[in-house]
């Protein structure tokens, strides 16, 4: 998916579309998440890790590969639909497996920081490899032949994620998901700490939005190849990578409850002097920092969730999270497109660093004490 967030806007800004446009198709690759993410946390709370998957694969291979055959502008958009929609209930699948399997609060926090690797590695592989096919696989850079081989690349990713997962064990299901008829969603949602939780997820998953949606724009506007747009966001990608992998020792020492603070308060910085960086070396030095600060978040959130919520409802509420934050990921596109064509991305920029560091004292509620008094 990461790598179809790259190369379809670079296809269709090259087709001659609008940055609206480009709104709206990357909108499209959480759209289908915001429908399917609570049936498919019901789903994997009832059939465990493979039977999702195996779901998700078929439906990314088939998403990407139309992309090959039908390389125009409507296609682009089934296929974003297809790549996003698997994305999730194979994120949901993965996560609930995994949190099944921590035996602490602390190899809780462990276990959510090495599993959050594998998103910040294919961040770096999928943008960095299509541009690459974009650039070198055609008779010029960036022309058809270059993105059919780019997307014929991506389709075959999930069949290798497949090829690892599927001789994993499975954890047992809980007895009383069966039994009588499956509880309110909104009941997860009257948990203050499932709100809060909730809003500092959102937005903190709205700076990876607009950090995703202006980087191609800009790169595009002051004329860096496809090959420096994937750099820019792979570096983005390999920072996260980096400190997650030094993550679980530092979650040893430090609750959620800070690091989700401190990450909200520094992401909201880099974001106020982001738009003053111009060239290729200095938007790649700000993409370094704010992956560092972004790639602790996940698993503090998700170690966090696991923590308030029921154990036999732990899909259903990762389906929660998953829709909250991506019917957001439908509507920021667009009002960044929006806000780009009438005051520029710098604009866009700012209001979204004013908003996640604003968002602090949520996090910082999420501390302990709170959760008991809760």
């Amino acid at each position: 998916m990461t790598g179809m967030r790259l190369a379809t806007p670079l296809l269709a800004l090259q087709q001659g579309y609008s940055t609206m446009a480009v709104g709206v198709l990357l909108s499209l690759f959480s759209l289908t998440q915001v429908f399917m993410a609570i049936p498919a946390g019901r789903f994997t709370d009832r059939h465990g890790l493979k039977r999702p998957v195996r779901l998700s694969v078929m439906l990314a291979c088939s998403g990407a590969g139309l992309a090959v055959v039908w390389p125009i502008f409507p296609i682009l958009c089934v296929s974003a639909l297809a790549t996003g929609g698997a994305t999730g209930i194979t994120v949901i699948a993965l996560q609930r497996h995994v949190g099944r399997a921590a035996a602490d609060t602390n190899q809780l926090k462990e276990t959510f920081s090495w599993l959050a690797i594998g998103p910040a590695v294919s961040n770096f592989i999928g943008p960095l490899f299509a541009g690459l096919m974009i650039d070198h696989a055609g008779a010029s850079p960036a022309d058809a032949t270059g993105f059919m081989a780019a997307f014929l690349m991506l389709s075959i990713f999930p069949l290798i994620a497949w090829a690892w997962i599927r001789k994993q064990h499975e954890h047992p299901i809980e007895i009383s998901v069966f039994k009588g008829p499956p509880g309110k969603i909104i009941d997860l949602f009257k948990n203050p700490l499932m709100r809060r939780l909730l809003l500092v997820s959102w937005l903190m998953s709205s700076c990876w939005d607009v950090h995703t949606f202006v980087v191609p724009v800009l790169g595009h506007e002051r004329g860096f190849s496809a090959s420096v747009v994937g750099l820019i966001l792979g570096s983005f990608a390999a920072a996260s990578a980096f400190i997650r992998v030094i993550l679980p020792f530092i979650a040893r020492h430090i609750e959620e409850y800070l690091i989700l603070t401190m990450a909200m308060l520094c992401a909201g910085s880099i974001f106020a002097i982001y738009p003053f960086f111009e060239t290729p070396l200095a938007m790649g030095l700000c993409s370094v920092c704010l992956g560092v600060v972004l790639g602790v978040v996940q698993p503090m959130v998700m170690s966090t969730l696991h923590q308030i919520t029921p154990k036999d409802r732990q899909g259903e509420a990762l389906g929660l999270r998953i829709m909250t934050v991506n019917a957001s990921s439908v509507v920021m596109p667009l009002l960044f497109g929006l806000a780009g064509a009438v005051v520029g991305v710098s604009v866009v920029f700012w209001v979204v660093g004013l908003a996640v560091a604003s968002g602090a004292p949520q996090a910082w509620k999420l501390r302990p004490d709170d959760r008991a008094q809760s």
